[in-house]
């Protein structure tokens, strides 16, 4: 057994392996495995090139896992250890890391942050699906119309390839925007019923992403994102972006084209107020 430290995880990490009794392998990558136990929830065990996530255990070593796991590698759980084929996973020390960024902070600068947006090429951001489907979305979400915003929800859900499909990276990234563009307890219920709607409808990877989005989490990713806005750093937000951007063949474009047209169509709503 090769023993390994844990640098991070996040709250539900712990949660996870407390609550797991028959784990079991759903993807192996290079830099990630993600496990799902007997509730359906998953686990990303991730090196640190991947970094801290919702549902991230980030382990110190930059290791490949592929070359110590497979689809059929046996997976045990102690006191704070993860065995995981033949590695060993030691908990003990990691420092706890919050997926939640701080909304009051970005919804208090909603009107800032749409400023410092407005100058960046929407045309990057372009979603691979249906664009009238995000617009509507995007509409919906930004006058808080909940019934809309479900009914679009339950057409986009799922829409796509791969293990997120385009039309849930394009909610997520909606979703996030509403945690800015409205007050915690309209943007909590709005996500809550949106992601709720749409995770049944989809992927296991894709409704665990969903679901934290709807909790108010997000990855490191968006948090780098939320930070570079807040402090309205042209240089910060362009490498925040091209980073989004490459997440997956077009997962990051997607999420920020629902990020995106949430915020500008919350703006031409609002434009009479924020003039």
């Amino acid at each position: 057994m090769q023993s390994i430290n844990t640098l991070s995880l996040a709250p539900d990490v712990n949660d996870w392996l407390a609550n797991s009794r028959h784990p079991r392998i759903l993807h192996v990558f290079d830099h990630a495995c993600n496990l799902i136990n007997e509730h359906r929830e998953v686990l990303s065990i991730v090196t640190p090139q991947v970094g801290n996530g919702p549902f991230n255990l980030v382990i110190e070593d930059d290791i490949f896992f592929f070359e110590y796991l497979n689809g059929q590698s046996t997976i045990s759980i102690r006191a704070d250890q993860l065995n995981l084929g033949t590695l060993a996973i030691n908990t003990a020390n990691a420092k706890l890391w919050s997926p939640r960024p701080d909304w009051e902070r970005l919804h208090a600068s909603r009107e800032n942050i749409l400023n410092h947006l407005t100058p960046f090429p929407i045309t990057k951001y372009q979603p691979s699906i249906l664009n009238s489907l995000i617009s509507n979305l995007s509409l919906s979400i930004a006058a808080a119309d909940i019934p809309s915003a479900l009914a679009i929800t339950f057409q986009l859900a799922g829409l796509g390839n791969g293990l997120t499909p385009a039309g849930d990276d394009s909610i997520l990234g909606a979703v996030l925007a509403a945690w800015i563009i409205h007050p915690l307890e309209v943007a909590g219920y709005l996500a809550e019923q949106i992601t709720n709607t749409a995770a049944p409808l989809t992927t296991s990877l894709s409704a665990a992403w969903l679901r934290s989005a709807g909790k108010g989490e997000a990855g490191i990713l968006w948090h780098q994102f939320f930070d570079a806005l807040i402090s309205r750093d042209e240089i910060a937000t362009e490498d925040s972006i091209e980073k989004i951007l490459a997440v997956g063949a077009t997962s990051g474009a997607d999420a920020l084209a629902g990020f995106i047209g949430t915020f500008r169509s919350w703006a031409e709503l609002t434009s009479p107020k924020i003039s």
